[in-house]
């Protein structure tokens, strides 16, 4: 499943800076995940590390985005590959 960032937010900012594939970024009000580049860390960490630095736990796994370790690692792969097209 992808992450979703809840309205217990704090804008504290350590979530953007941790996220691998650059899926967190700041909303209106709370910042938001791109479920579409939000891998969970597969690939990457063990764990969720926008999880491992938040301080008031607000990002639970979204319900309505479920998705096994291997969806999540081809998601990685897909990014992976586009990233590196983009660089070269």
């Amino acid at each position: 499943m992808a992450l979703i960032i809840t309205d217990e937010c704090i804008n504290c900012d350590v979530c953007e800076p941790v996220c691998p594939n650059r899926a967190i970024r700041a909303g209106p009000t709370i910042y938001v995940i791109d479920p579409s580049r939000c891998t969970e860390c597969v690939g990457h960490f063990a764990e969720p590390q926008c999880q491992v630095v938040c301080p008031v736990a607000c990002l639970p796994h979204d319900p309505a985005r479920r998705e096994s370790r291997q969806e999540l690692l081809a998601k990685f792969e897909r990014l992976q590959a586009t990233a590196a097209r983009s660089d070269g």
